[in-house]
């Protein structure tokens, strides 16, 4: 499961998308200022542009940061120009422009870690482990205590299979700390693909007692209870993750794959049909309702 940065990092595991950082807009203010009249119309376009961000009018800001760009293509200041062209790029869905934009950032501040961060977002919200996972470790040389970067480093290590490396990466981010609601997770992940089921249980058991309210958890926990064959368990836990959240797609599908094994066709069938109507492209569920005839 992949963890979630802002929205993910600390709740949940992971939908890719990480919270928009505004930490550039703060510094286009102060640092642009004006020395000519050129420098003055520069200033200008790049504070219409942080007023139209802030105002959500992605499309104005879009244009007024590349009017800004172009009238200064070489001031040593448009790191944060273009920073801000990736953050709106990427609002906007625009992500390959958003990559341009971050790494164009990165040629004028190659170290620079938020924009690094952003840029390893993208690169895992579009499925390039290798290139997060070059971002994320370039991030760590800069600073070697950002929870971010070991966040996502583990999940991408787990990715690959490299689970002692991912465990070093969530140990130390649980020792930075100890109640990181990701880092916990993640490590109950882990544990979970390890093989260590009893590890993993204990890491979620505490979070549950600490957390009742959160659906998440349940169907985290019902998974390693079905991996460890106590389907009985994760029924009782997906029952109350679908009660907490009515929306939640994962609880259907772990409950109607449940329902199917134990050969209960009809209740198998309404999970997946409920997690069709929530969204769940109906080829990716097509073979399972076949087996539920």
């Amino acid at each position: 499961m992949l963890p979630l940065s802002g929205e993910i990092c600390e709740k949940g595991q992971f939908t890719l998308g990480r919270k928009l950082r505004k930490s550039a807009l703060a510094y286009v203010l102060f640092l642009l200022l004006p020395s000519s009249l050129c420098a003055q119309t520069y200033q200008e376009l790049a504070e219409k542009a942080v007023e139209s961000i802030e105002k959500d009018s992605l499309q104005q800001a879009e244009n007024l940061l590349l009017q800004a760009l172009k009238l200064e293509p070489n001031n040593a200041k448009n790191t944060f120009l273009f920073s801000n062209l990736g953050l709106v790029q990427r609002r906007l869905g625009e992500l390959d422009k958003a990559l341009d934009s971050y790494s164009y950032a990165l040629n004028f501040a190659p170290k620079a870690v938020p924009i690094l961060l952003d840029r390893a977002a993208i690169y895992l919200e579009v499925g390039n482990l290798d290139r997060a996972y070059a971002d994320y470790c370039l991030v760590l040389d800069e600073d070697k205590q950002n929870q971010e970067a070991l966040l996502y480093r583990a999940y991408i290590y787990v990715m690959r299979r490299d689970y002692s490396a991912a465990r070093i990466d969530y140990n130390r981010l649980l020792e930075l700390d100890p109640q990181s609601y990701s880092g916990r997770l993640g490590l109950a992940t882990l544990e979970q693909k390890d093989g260590k089921f009893r590890e993993a249980l204990d890491i979620l058991n505490k979070m549950v007692v600490q957390s009742p309210e959160d659906p998440t958890l349940y169907v985290a926990r019902a998974n390693v209870e079905h991996d460890m064959q106590y389907d009985d368990l994760a029924l009782v836990d997906l029952e109350e993750a679908v009660r907490l959240n009515p929306s939640l797609v994962e609880a259907y599908l772990l409950r109607g794959n449940i329902y199917l094994a134990q050969k209960k066709k009809s209740l198998a069938k309404a999970d997946f049909e409920k997690a069709l109507s929530l969204g769940v492209p109906s080829a990716d569920l097509h073979e399972l309702l076949r087996q539920c005839k």
